[in-house]
């Protein structure tokens, strides 16, 4: 096996995930786990909830979890790349401790670790490898030897993430009326965060306004109007805007809200808009319901054209990112320097997550990080 394909020193690949409710009766249970030490009475987690409801109770995160482990089977296979594959997550079934304890059973001792979020914050980055030492924790008090677990870095700007996203654009421009086509704007839309987490996202020499959480978003989405325009000769104007708030009135968090956003642009007689989901890895319940039934809604009552284009998923471009990411990650543990795709003006991310990353008022031990009590 050639170094190409050598994954040493890992001996197994965990995809790291939020979950989802798979039916009516996991929506409240699920929703419990999410807000767990928050105290939210059960009757607020049923309003909480309604939209998962509206879909059956079932969120599709998890089938897309599935189509994404599938489609990184087939790519490591077709390469040569002889790594298992296994998947856990943060808040529903399969869980993220009982799929380590699964790991250490079968042997494995050094696990790479991609995290279905490409960018750098709390809930994005940092509470996932919590969740990764309070699993190794518990591993630990059961009398297992817990692994070592390396999260791989951020994607964002990794051509496999981004590519996929500049096709769908285009997609979704081709598909709006010829008469209101070349006028569209192109709204880029990731998860708002309360502005203090923004500010404190990625590493602490890098923190204010906004942080690595809202550079990062700017790139992405920089690269892909300029790859529009590259490939239309058309210059779509652009703007980042926020989905999904669920925090308190009285705290501020990032905006302006997609559907704000929208009644501005109509307001101003934009003639179109194509809402870009860069935040968000796959079609989970915050871009169907958030964007394709509420931002699609306020379009339509404003008579605005308006397209939704694709997420990532599970591209074989970005299996084959993934793929990259974890030889390059595992040369790098053997001493070899590689070259690290990148697009924009960021560069690649770091490998290990500083002191002070994406920190919180109630710091908890933290896995895979340089402030980890792990090795």
């Amino acid at each position: 096996m050639s170094d190409q394909r050598d994954p040493a020193p890992y001996d197994a690949l965990l995809l790291l995930s939020f979950g989802g409710p798979e039916g009516p009766d996991d929506v409240v249970p699920f929703l419990e786990n999410v807000t767990r030490g928050r105290g939210i009475p059960k009757e607020r987690l049923k309003e909480v909830g309604r939209h998962y409801f509206l879909f059956g109770g079932i969120s599709p995160i998890n089938d897309q979890n599935r189509a994404l482990l599938d489609a990184l089977r087939k790519d490591f296979a077709e390469h040569g790349l002889d790594l298992p594959v296994y998947w856990g997550n943060r808040n529903w079934s399969p869980f993220l401790t009982d799929t380590l304890r699964e790991m250490v059973t079968a042997g494995h001792r050094r696990i790479a670790v991609l995290a279905t979020s490409a960018y750098a914050s709390y809930s994005g980055c940092r509470q996932y490898r919590e969740n990764l030492a309070d699993a190794l924790a518990t591993l630990r008090a059961e009398g297992l030897e817990p692994p070592r677990v390396d999260k791989l870095r951020h994607y964002f700007n990794h051509p496999g993430f981004v590519t996929p996203m500049i096709e769908g654009v285009l997609a979704s421009l081709a598909g709006l009326p010829e008469d209101v086509r070349a006028g569209a704007h192109l709204a880029f839309t990731t998860h708002s965060v309360p502005t203090s987490a923004a500010d404190t996202s990625g590493p602490a020499s890098g923190h204010g306004d906004g942080g690595a959480y809202v550079r990062q978003h700017l790139d992405v989405a920089r690269l892909i109007a300029d790859a529009v325009r590259e490939e239309t000769g058309t210059e779509h104007p652009w703007q980042l805007v926020y989905q999904s708030r669920s925090g308190a009135p009285h705290i501020p968090w990032l905006e302006p809200d997609i559907c704000d956003h929208l009644e501005e642009l109509h307001g101003a007689g934009v003639p179109a808009v194509v809402m870009v989901p860069i935040g968000f890895v796959s079609d989970h319940m915050e871009v169907l319901y958030d964007l394709d039934t509420e931002a699609t809604a306020k379009a339509a009552e404003l008579g605005l054209p308006v397209r939704r284009s694709a997420t990532v998923g599970s591209d074989p471009r970005f299996a084959a990112a993934v793929r990259d990411l974890v030889l390059e990650r595992a040369a790098t543990e053997r001493g070899v320097t590689v070259d690290r795709c990148a697009l924009g003006a960021l560069g690649p991310g770091h490998d290990l997550c500083p002191v002070g990353c994406c920190p919180t008022r109630a710091p908890r031990p933290a896995a895979a990080g340089a402030d980890s009590p792990y090795a």
